[in-house]
C-alpha cells in the first residue's frame, strides 16, 4: 500500500508540474503575440499625434527666406509679459551706490576711459555704472557734460546689444539641429513671450530679435534726458522716457488731463537701456523701424541709425520734428563713430575664460 500511494503520489505531481508548465508556454505565447496588435490598434485608433522634430525644416523654410520683412503684429502683449525679466529685476533690494561727478570722473581717469580712444580703437571699456550722479546736471561746460554722458550709457548700451546678439545666434543654431533639448525649446518659449510672438512665429521672432545701432540710442537717451538732467533720468534711472499704465513710474508734472500714464521707473541705468531695446523690438508703432532693419540685414548692410530714425516719428508728440532733432544729435556729435564699438571683457569674463 505505502508503494501504492508513493507512485500516485509522484504521478499526480508529475501532471501538475506539465500541466503547469504547458499553461505558463501558455499564456507567455500569447502575451508576445496580442501585444504588439494591442499596441498597434492603440497608435492607430488613440494617438494620433506626430512627435517628430520639424525645426530644422522650420529653419529652412522660415530663416533662409532672406525677403522676408514683414511680421506677425496681431498678437497684443501684456507689457507685463513683455518686460517680465526687467519687472523682476526692478524688485531688487540690491542697494546701487550713487557716485559723484568727480568720482566717476577720477575713475575714468584711472582706467584710461576716454571718447577719443574709443573712436580710434572701436574698444570700451566694461565699467558699469548703476545710477546718474546729481552733480551731472551742474557741468556748465557742455562738452563736459555730454563726454560724461556718453561713457555712463554707452557701455550699458553695448552690454543689451551684446546679448540680442548672442541670443540671435543661439536662436539659428537650436533650429539648425536635428533635435531640441528641454532646455533648449524652454529658452524658445521664453524668447516668445520676450518679444511677443506666437508660439513657433519664427519669422516674427527672427525680424525683433535684432540690435538697435548704439548711435540712435545714444541720440534718444540724450534727446529724452537732455543729456542726463532730467528728473525722470535722475530719480527713476528713466534714459528713454517710456510710458507706463501698470509699472511703477514717475508722473509727469504738466501731464494733460484724463490721461494717467507715468513714466517707467528702473532699479538701474541698465534696465533701462534693456526695456527700450525691448520696446522698439516688440511695439507695434515701430513695426517699420523693424522693417526697414531688416531690409538692411537682407542686403548685408550695417544698420543705419540715420535711415531707422526716419520710423520713429511716433516716439514723440513732435513728429518728424523729432526725428529732425534726433539726426542732428547724431551728427552733430559724430555718434556713428561708436556703432562699430565692441566692449572688452570685464574681469569675470576673463576668469570663466581661465
Amino acid at each position: 500500500m505505502k508503494k501504492f500511494k508513493k507512485t500516485g503520489f509522484i504521478k499526480n505531481k508529475s501532471f501538475n508540474l506539465v500541466s503547469r508548465f504547458i499553461l505558463s508556454s501558455f499564456i507567455v505565447i500569447s502575451f508576445f503575440y496580442v501585444t504588439p496588435i494591442i499596441i498597434s490598434f492603440t497608435d492607430k485608433n488613440f494617438n494620433k499625434k506626430e512627435f517628430t522634430n520639424n525645426s530644422k525644416n522650420i529653419l529652412d523654410n522660415t530663416l533662409k527666406r532672406d525677403n522676408i520683412i514683414e511680421e506677425d503684429s496681431d498678437l497684443e502683449s501684456d507689457e507685463r509679459d513683455l518686460l517680465y525679466d526687467i519687472l523682476e529685476e526692478n524688485n531688487s533690494e540690491i542697494n546701487l551706490v550713487r557716485y559723484t561727478t568727480s568720482e566717476i570722473d577720477s575713475l575714468f581717469k584711472d582706467l584710461n576711459y576716454n571718447l577719443k580712444d574709443v573712436r580710434d580703437t572701436k574698444l570700451v571699456k566694461p565699467i558699469d555704472i548703476g545710477l546718474l550722479p546729481n552733480e551731472i546736471k551742474n557741468i556748465a561746460n557742455t562738452k563736459k557734460r555730454k563726454e560724461m554722458f556718453i561713457k555712463i550709457v554707452l557701455p550699458l548700451i553695448i552690454k543689451e546689444n551684446n546679448k540680442i546678439r548672442i541670443d540671435r545666434k543661439r536662436l539659428f543654431t537650436i533650429l539648425n539641429k536635428n533635435s531640441n533639448t528641454e532646455i533648449e525649446k524652454k529658452w524658445l518659449e521664453k524668447k516668445y513671450k520676450q518679444y511677443g510672438a506666437r508660439q513657433n512665429d519664427l519669422s516674427t521672432l527672427k525680424i525683433r530679435m535684432d540690435e538697435i545701432p548704439v548711435s540712435l540710442a545714444i541720440a534718444q537717451a540724450a534727446k529724452e534726458t537732455g543729456w542726463g538732467t532730467s528728473r525722470f533720468a535722475l530719480k527713476g534711472n528713466a534714459l528713454f522716457g517710456q510710458w507706463t499704465w501698470s509699472g511703477e513710474g514717475l508722473k509727469p508734472k504738466n501731464a494733460d488731463e484724463g490721461k494717467d500714464h507715468k513714466v517707467m521707473k528702473f532699479h538701474s541705468l541698465q534696465l533701462s537701456v534693456r526695456a527700450y531695446l525691448r520696446n522698439l523690438n516688440t511695439h507695434s508703432t515701430y513695426k517699420n523701424l523693424r522693417k526697414a532693419r531688416t531690409e538692411l540685414r537682407n542686403k548685408n548692410k550695417a544698420l543705419d541709425s540715420i535711415i531707422l530714425s526716419r520710423h520713429l516719428d511716433k516716439y514723440a508728440e513732435t513728429g518728424n520734428q523729432y526725428i529732425e532733432v534726433l539726426q542732428k544729435i547724431i551728427e552733430q556729435n559724430s555718434l556713428k563713430d561708436f556703432d562699430e564699438a565692441r566692449l572688452l571683457p570685464s574681469s569675470k569674463d576673463l576668469e570663466s575664460l581661465i
